[in-house]
């Protein structure tokens, strides 16, 4: 059986507030698929990784996921979810 395509990787951004101070998910992912950004972003001032909503987390590479679940089972507030396409026969 192979898949049809890609796994499906949501993160909830209310549940994942302080991503680049967390990065568990980032250190863990062996292909690399996560990424984060700045959110508040102030000229001449540096951004606390601390203070939630600062940053947010993203899939860079979604392609590359290998759905091992090692994402899911260190994330300390449960906000990431893989849904994997259907089966083809």
């Amino acid at each position: 059986m192979n898949y049809t395509g890609y796994p499906t990787i949501e993160i909830d951004a209310c549940k994942c507030t302080i991503p680049f101070a967390c990065k568990k998910c980032l250190e863990v992912c062996p292909q690399a698929v996560f990424q984060t950004y700045g959110i508040k972003v102030e000229k001449g001032r540096e951004t606390d990784p601390n203070e939630p909503g600062s940053y947010g987390l993203s899939v860079a590479y979604q392609d590359k996921c290998t759905g091992c679940d090692d994402c899911i089972e260190v994330c300390p507030e449960d906000a990431i979810t893989i849904t994997f396409p259907e089966l083809e026969a």
